[in-house]
C-alpha cells in the first residue's frame, strides 16, 4: 500500500533519506525553507562579485562509505576530485607531502609518517606507540582524550602537530575537549584501517552545484517531490503520533511518516513545548554543545599557492584551499579555521587582517584585492566525552516521527558521513515499520576492502 512520507530539511541528511526513499512506491515529499539545497554544506552569491562560493569549504575521505554511495547513486561522484596526498606546512614554510604508498595498512603511511619534517624523532616514536595503543583500546570507551594521550606519554608537540592537527580538522573541536571514542575513530578509521581510509575527495564544483540541480533532477525522476523554499512552522502532535505539519504559509501538510532532519535546536522549536518536556529523547538535546567553524575568503591579483591545498601547522588558520582563477585576474583561496572559538568578539575585519597577514607571511607575492568572512557558529556539535547519552537514536518516542541530521545516534562524529547514515537510517526505520527491513547503511571500509 502507498504511504505518504513528508521529509523536513533538504541537507544532507534529508536528502539522503529521500533517495533512499524514493522508487520504492511511496509517495516522498522533501520540505526546505530555503530556495536551495545542501543544509550547511551549501553555497551563496557573493555581493561584490556575483560568484558563487562556498560558506565553508567540505571535504570526504575515502573512509566515508555511505557518503560514496549517496553521490554514486545521485550521479554526482564525477564532481568530486580525489587528492591522495596531504601537504603540511610549517611557519618556516617547509612542506611534507603525506600520503599512502604500496603497503598494505596500517604500514601505508609509515614512509611519509617517517618523512615528516615537522615531528622529531623520539615524538614519532611515541606517536607510533600511541597509535597502537589506540588500535587496541575499546572503541566504546571515550575517557577525555587529552587525559589518555598524557597517560601515553604524548609529547606537547606531538599533541600539538600530529594529534591536534588532525582532531581539530576532522572532529571541528580542541583536543583539551573531545571524547576518546571519536579520536580514535579518525585515526583508526581514517588513517590505519584501509589503505584508501585517508584519502580526501574535494569537490570540484561549488557545494551548490554540488548537491544542487542534477541531484534534484534525479530525486524527481525517481517521484521525490521538492518544495523548496516551503518552511515547517510546527509539528502538530495528537495521542502520540504527527498529525500534521504547519506550514509558514499556513497551510497544514499530512502524511502517514514523518522524517525532521534539520538541527536539533530547530527540531525543539518546532515540537510542542510539553512533549520536549515529556520525553528525555527530545530534552536532553539542550546538553548538547556546539562549536563554530570560520572560513576566510581571499582573492588575489595572481596564483599566490603551487599545491591544491595546504595543512598549517602552529599557525592561525588550518587548512588552505586553492580554488584557481574564478575570474580573470582573480585567484581565489579559501582558509578554513575550524573549533573558532578565539575569534569570538573580533570584527570581521580583525579576522581578515590576522588571516591575510599570516597568508602574506607563508604565501608572498601576491596582492590581496578583497575578503570575506563567514563563521557558522552552530556548525557542529562537540565531541565531548560521553556525548553519544545526548544522541538519539533515529526513532523518536512519537510513533510515527524518525529523526536524521548528524547529531543523531549514527557512530560517527558530525560530518556528511554522519549525516548521510542518520538519512539511511531514519529511511531504514520508516520502511521497517512498514514491514519491510532493508539494510541501507553501508559497511565501513576494513584492510581487505569494503565490508558488506
Amino acid at each position: 500500500m502507498t504511504k505518504r512520507i513528508a521529509i523536513i530539511g533538504a541537507g544532507l541528511a534529508g536528502l539522503a533519506a529521500a533517495q533512499a526513499l524514493s522508487g520504492r512506491g511511496h509517495e516522498v515529499t522533501l520540505f526546505e525553507s530555503r530556495n536551495r539545497t545542501g543544509g550547511r554544506a551549501g553555497s551563496f552569491t557573493d555581493a561584490a562579485s556575483g560568484q558563487v562560493i562556498d560558506a565553508c569549504q567540505h571535504v570526504s575521505m575515502g573512509c566515508c562509505t555511505n557518503l560514496a554511495h549517496f553521490c554514486r547513486v545521485a550521479g554526482i561522484d564525477h564532481l568530486l576530485g580525489p587528492q591522495r596526498t596531504l601537504y603540511f606546512m610549517t611557519p618556516d614554510g617547509r612542506v611534507s607531502p603525506f600520503g599512502p604508498d604500496y603497503l598494505p595498512a596500517p604500514l601505508h603511511l609509515a614512509r611519509s609518517f617517517l618523512m615528516a619534517h615537522y615531528l622529531s624523532l623520539g615524538d614519532k616514536l611515541r606517536i607510533a606507540w600511541g597509535l597502537l595503543c589506540l588500535r587496541l583500546t575499546s572503541p566504546q570507551a571515550d575517557p577525555p582524550f587529552l587525559d589518555w594521550l598524557l597517560t601515553h606519554r604524548q609529547s606537547q608537540r606531538a599533541i600539538d602537530r600530529f594529534w591536534g592537527t588532525v582532531l581539530v580538522s576532522a572532529l571541528n573541536e580542541e583536543p583539551a575537549r573531545v571524547g576518546l571514542r571519536y579520536a580514535r575513530k579518525v585515526f583508526v578509521d581514517g588513517f590505519m584501517g584501509h589503505r584508501d581510509g585517508c584519502v580526501i575527495d574535494v569537490p570540484t564544483v561549488p557545494l551548490g552545484a554540488l548537491y544542487g540541480d542534477d541531484l534534484l533532477d534525479g530525486l524527481s525522476r525517481k517521484g521525490v517531490r521538492v518544495r523548496l523554499g516551503e518552511g515547517v512552522r510546527a509539528i502538530s502532535i495528537e495521542g502520540g503520533r504527527v498529525s500534521s505539519l504547519e506550514m509558514r504559509s499556513g497551510e497544514h501538510v499530512t502524511a502517514d511518516w514523518y522524517i525532521s532532519a534539520v538541527p536539533f535546536d530547530r527540531l525543539l522549536g518546532l515540537l510542542p513545548e510539553e512533549v520536549v518536556e515529556r520525553y528525555s529523547y527530545f530534552s536532553d538535546l539542550r546538553s548538547l554543545e556546539i562549536s563554530p567553524i570560520t572560513s576566510v575568503h581571499l582573492w588575489y591579483d595572481r596564483p599566490v599557492m603551487r599545491l591544491p591545498h595546504v595543512v598549517l601547522l602552529d599557525s592561525i588558520g588550518q587548512w588552505v584551499f586553492s580554488r584557481g582563477e574564478v575570474a580573470p585576474g582573480e585567484h581565489y583561496v579559501q582558509v578554513v579555521v575550524s573549533a573558532s572559538r578565539a575569534f569570538r568578539g573580533l570584527s570581521h575585519d580583525e579576522v581578515c587582517r590576522r588571516v591575510a597577514e599570516e597568508m602574506a607571511r607563508l604565501f608572498p607575492g601576491g596582492t590581496l584585492l578583497r575578503s570575506r568572512v563567514v563563521t557558522e557558529h552552530a556548525a557542529t556539535f562537540s565531541a565531548v566525552p560521553g556525548v553519544d547519552r545526548l544522541r538519539p537514536p533515529q526513532a523518536s518516542p512519537i510513533e510515527n516521527l524518525f529523526v536524521a541530521g548528524d547529531w543523531t545516534r549514527t557512530g560517527w562524529p558530525a560530518t556528511m558521513e554522519g549525516a548521510v547514515r542518520s538519512g539511511y537510517l531514519a529511511a531504514e526505520g520508516v520502511l521497517a515499520r512498514m514491514g519491510r527491513r532493508v539494510r541501507l547503511v553501508r559497511a565501513e571500509l576494513h584492510a581487505g576492502g569494503v565490508n558488506e
